[in-house]
């Protein structure tokens, strides 16, 4: 399976390309996914400001986009 979102993908992409990764940022903690800084922070830098792996991330976000297709 090709990666759909990797560390640098726009949290703002990701959220407007597949909204069925939401549930699983909003699951980590990122609950201001509207806030327009996190709209132009990319995924590696949102993990950082919370704390989490973004490898973790980016691989649980992969598998909801590839589950929902």
């Amino acid at each position: 399976m090709a990666e759909s979102v990797n560390a640098q993908t726009l949290v703002g992409e990701i959220v407007m390309n597949h909204p069925e990764a939401i549930e699983v940022l909003m699951s980590i903690g990122m609950h201001c996914l509207g806030c327009p800084a996190s709209q132009a922070e990319s995924l590696e830098d949102a993990c950082a400001v919370h704390g989490i792996p973004v490898d973790q991330v980016v691989e649980a976000i992969n598998s909801r986009i590839a589950a929902a297709q």
